[in-house]
């Protein structure tokens, strides 16, 4: 094991066009990005993997190609370019293909938009890939549960089980109408869950909370709405006894907040969920 030592490296830029844009459901975009750039693509074996897309600010003159070690170094921080984190819904190393999913909400925020308006050729800038979670063929079975912000992840983890893996699934969407079909083992059971004019999440906790578990300790992924999170966190880790090391779960967004806000906050309100749960009795997951 090598001792490093010294400031860390900037993160590598990657760079890819536009191919191909599809409208998935009424308010999620599909877009295929790809070129000869995403040969030395780093892909991760995540089912969670992502990117941070770049978006430029307008009006300032940035290095080509783009060096974010030196914008960092040379330019003010309300210069640099702005980052919105997007899991990878797919990667095909063969045709060197990376899908990513947009939720589009109309003019409001910054990706949705750009989304909407992408055509094949445009040029499309981001760091990464990250990532941490990926199906554990040891566990009994898989719970997944999240928002519409997580449906590529659990899309792309329901893909990577074992013909004979058991799951339940909970996703919870704006309407009927923002279901998509999801290629799942035949144990894997999957409850769409609409919100309709409700607050994000409700609709989500009541069903886990509610919800009959099999036997056996799960490995569970919940991402989406942090406040939902910390709801669902506090149900898992407390009232169903699962240890930490069994879940992954974070809050992808918090609404009020965009995702530079949210970036801001999340590490200082993650350990607050920390202190505030880790201290209430939990108990073992019944064998």
């Amino acid at each position: 094991m090598s001792d490093r030592t010294g400031p860390r490296a900037a993160p590598k830029v990657n760079t890819a066009r536009v191919l191909r844009a599809e409208r998935v459901t009424p308010h999620v975009i599909r877009l295929v990005l790809g070129g000869e750039e995403l040969r030395d693509f780093a892909a991760r074996s995540d089912t969670d993997q992502y990117v941070k897309i770049l978006f430029p600010v307008p009006g300032v003159d940035y290095p080509e190609p783009l060096d974010i070690a030196a914008v960092r170094r040379d330019l003010p921080r309300h210069a640099w370019p702005r980052t919105r984190t997007y899991t990878v819904r797919a990667w095909d190393p063969e045709a060197l293909e990376l899908t990513i999913d947009f939720v589009h909400h109309g003019d409001a925020g910054l990706a949705g938009p750009w989304a909407a308006a992408a055509r094949p050729g445009d040029p499309v800038s981001f760091l990464g890939p990250g990532g941490g979670y990926a199906p554990a063929p040891e566990a009994a079975w898989h719970l997944l549960a999240g928002d519409e912000s997580a449906l590529p992840a659990i899309a792309a983890a329901l893909e990577a089980l074992p013909a004979g893996a058991v799951a339940r699934v909970f996703v919870e969407v704006a309407g009927p109408e923002e279901e998509q079909k999801l290629d799942a083992p035949a144990g894997a059971e999957i409850r769409w869950l609409h919100r309709g004019a409700g607050r994000v999440g409700d609709a989500l906790v009541a069903a886990v909370t509610s919800a009959a578990f099999p036997p056996g300790p799960p490995q569970a992924f919940v991402h989406g709405e942090a406040h939902f999170v910390k709801e669902l966190r506090r149900h898992l880790r407390q009232d169903r006894g699962l240890p930490r090391e069994a879940l992954s779960i974070s809050g992808y967004w918090r609404r009020g907040s965009d995702e530079d806000g949210w970036q801001a906050g999340k590490a200082e309100w993650n350990r607050q969920v920390e202190r505030e749960q880790e201290t209430a009795h939990v108990r073992d997951y019944p064998a």
